[in-house]
This record gives C-alpha cells, structure tokens and sequence, in this order.
C-alpha cells in the first residue's frame, strides 16, 4: 500500500508541476499577444501606405537602421525608407526631415549614411537635420520632442516599426502620423517579424519604467 501511495503522491505532483509549467508558458505568450494587439489596433488609425492620402506635417522623423546587412549587401529596409522619406518632401508632405539613428561610434554613423542617400534622391541637404542619439525608436521619439521641440511629426519607416512609434509618441501626447515605407519579403524578413513581437511586448516594460533620454542634447530649432 505504501508503494502504491508514493506512486500517486508522484503523480500528483507531477501533474500539478505540468500544470505550473503550462501557465508558466501562457502568461507570457498572452503578454505578447495582448501587447502586439494593443499596439496594432491603436496605431493603425494613424499609419498610411500612400504619401497622396497623408496630411501635411511640418516635420518627418525617419527612422534609422544600418545601410548594408550583415554579409555587406545593401539593406531594404533602409533604402526603402529613404525612398519613402524623399517621395514624402517631394510630394509636399513634409518641409524638414530629422534623420534619427545609432552613431555610438565614429566607425558606424547611421544618420550620416541616410543623410547622404537622402541627398542623393534629390533632398537638400539644409532640410536634413541629423540626430545622432536615436539608438532605440524610444529615443527617436523622445528626443524628436524634447531635443527637436516637435510636438507633432510624421514618422518614416515599415509598419512594424511605425506602429510601435505611433503607440510611444502618443501617450506622451504627441501628435503622430506615420508613412509606411515599402516591406521587405524574405527570410530574415520573417526574423525581424518574429523579433518584433517581442519588441512591441517591451515597449509597455519601457512606458512602466519612464526611461529617460539616453543622451540629452542642447535643443536644435528646425528651420531656424
């Protein structure tokens, strides 16, 4: 008898561990999953595939990221948003672009490189303000308004990314569009897809904790 008791002592316990486990899994998927939904939902008012049908704002804040991927090549993503950032100022949507990305060392200068492919699309140079401290699209966002003085702007990259900016600028008030650029189809495409499920899940960890600026700068006047 007391063999047969310790059996289903173990059982028991091993059932109730499954259980653990299985909710141990699913709080965190359901985080996710509630999180990329929220975030989805409420941006989407604001998000636009077509420069046509966007309002006109003064400034557009373009998202940076490297201009060649890992094996040297030319990255889509970034040329597609150049691409979508000049056809916004040629179409009258924006008077100034800000150029927001990682410059943490003099050796990679993501906003120099969008500067310059910016300009090569026919941008002038003197509407092309740089910022050097956009190392997250927290930071862009943030320092936009309080380095920029923006207190609206039209967000410039994929529709992944614009609907984590939208959802940050504006529960910090701000009055945010954003231009889809051109979506990029393969396989690390789907990477990035699955990365940025978890990125939209961390985005309610950083409103929680109200983060600071990263690097805090003298303020920059656009147009001044």
């Amino acid at each position: 008898m007391t063999g047969k008791k310790r059996r289903r002592g173990f059982k028991g316990l091993f059932r109730k561990s499954l259980i653990f486990l299985e909710i141990a899994l699913l709080i965190p998927l359901l985080i996710v999953l509630v999180s990329n939904q929220v975030i989805r939902v409420s941006s989407g008012p604001f998000l636009y595939d077509l420069a046509e049908e966007i309002p006109y704002q003064r400034v557009g804040l373009v998202l940076g990221t490297s201009h060649r991927i890992r094996s040297g090549g030319p990255n889509p993503y970034f040329h597609h948003r150049m691409e979508a950032a000049a056809h916004l100022y040629h179409s009258g949507k924006v008077s100034y672009l800000i150029v927001s990305g990682d410059n943490r060392t003099r050796y990679y200068n993501e906003p120099a490189q969008m500067k310059r492919a910016l300009q090569a699309l026919d941008v002038p140079g003197e509407v092309i303000y740089k910022d050097h401290a956009g190392l997250r699209t927290l930071d862009s966002v943030l320092r936009a308004r309080e380095v920029f003085g923006l207190d609206s702007v039209t967000v410039i990259s994929q529709r992944f990314q614009n609907q984590r900016a939208v959802y940050i600028a504006r529960y910090h008030g701000m009055e945010v569009l954003a231009m889809n650029a051109a979506d990029v189809e393969h396989q690390n495409g789907n990477r990035i897809m699955v990365r940025e499920w978890f990125a939209k899940a961390k985005v309610f960890w950083d409103l929680i904790k109200q983060p600071g600026l990263v690097i805090e700068d003298e303020p920059v006047l656009i147009g001044v």
